[in-house]
């Protein structure tokens, strides 16, 4: 029974991220392409509610997920927690007003079945007896570098691309944080949950202070393009930087063998499909349009237009609607 109850409570925290990141893209699209990678991007943020309501959910399905991280091997932690892009879908639909089609929930499904590939072909140690010695982390300097590289090609583009660059940079730092609750939880348990060790380590403050910086990052790739175009990057780029510092920092044990190959080699390639037919999906595109419909766009006057009501402007708010990428142009 305790192991039904830890499963259900890694798919409730799939649940809870994939109706978080949609609110927040809805809120976060919204925002002016002048303020990429600018701090006010969060300022202006914390005065939406629906934005507010998406950190909510993100944060309860994050610390659901770091129970499930403590009580259930990551070789099924991970591909439960990747179905939030099945959950996102089935909420963006009505959203949207868009149909679900069955290429992109297959998408999603491939994406899935992916992480399982990858993360089957290595044994892990329980939490609390496998302790990630400081000098090990230098695995996490190197993927963070990555994501700075992708940031930095991502600045220098527009639209789709910028926010895949983006989105996968705010994967891989969400995958440090991954690494870094794998710590915080080997440090509680041995520690006996004392809230004095917890304060007391670095790994808790790094762990804050990743948190925040994904958070950030996916706002910022959230804005750049409709949500098909960043969260399949976001998916992708978590597991595969949680895997990657299980192995270095953890002691993670990769099964090498012709078989395990081929299920790796495997589980990238699902990667790469799931990820291309979901970064199609209608539905992810047609939330931005709606949000895009219902921003208050400033008239000659320098009035702002009601929300929803035609203004002076309400042509030069369709015209940017109309303009904006659909399946074919992705």
């Amino acid at each position: 029974m305790d192991l039904d109850v830890d499963y259900a409570t890694a798919l409730l925290a799939a649940v809870l991220l994939g109706i978080g990141f949609v609110l927040q893209q809805h809120s976060a699209e919204q925002e002016p392409e002048s303020r990429f990678l600018s701090p006010r991007i969060l300022t202006d943020l914390l005065r939406k509610p629906r934005w507010l309501l998406g950190i909510a959910c993100m944060v309860g399905g994050y610390l659901l997920a770091a129970w499930s991280i403590g009580h259930l091997a990551l070789i099924f932690v991970e591909p439960l927690l990747t179905t939030y892009l099945v959950w996102a879908l089935v909420l963006a639909v009505p959203m949207s007003r868009q149909a679900i089609r069955l290429t992109e929930v297959a998408g999603a499904l491939i994406l899935i079945g992916g992480v399982t590939l990858l993360s089957v072909t290595r044994a892990t140690k329980p939490v609390g007896l496998s302790f990630g010695s400081f000098s090990h982390w230098y695995a996490a300097a190197i993927i963070a570098g990555i994501a700075l590289a992708a940031v930095l090609a991502g600045h220098r583009m527009r639209g789709h691309m910028r926010a895949t660059l983006t989105g996968l940079a705010a994967g891989l730092v969400f995958g440090i944080q991954d690494a870094l609750t794998r710590q915080t939880l080997g440090i509680l348990q041995g520690h006996s949950y004392s809230v004095a060790a917890l304060l007391s380590s670095w790994p808790s403050y790094a762990l804050a202070g990743a948190g925040v910086v994904g958070i950030w990052l996916m706002q910022n790739a959230f804005s750049a393009a409709p949500l098909r175009a960043s969260l399949p990057a976001i998916a992708a780029g978590e597991p595969v930087a949680g895997i990657a510092l299980g192995i270095v920092v953890f002691g993670d044990r990769v099964q090498i063998s012709a078989g395990m190959l081929a299920m790796e080699a495997g589980g990238i390639a699902a990667l790469i499909i799931g990820v291309v037919a979901v970064a199609r999906s209608l539905a992810f595109t047609g939330l931005r349009k709606l949000a895009l419909a219902t921003t208050p766009i400033p008239d000659p006057a320098g009035q702002l237009s009601p929300e929803g009501t035609p203004g002076p402007t309400s042509g030069a708010a369709a015209d940017r609607t109309i303009a904006e990428p659909g399946p074919a142009s992705g």
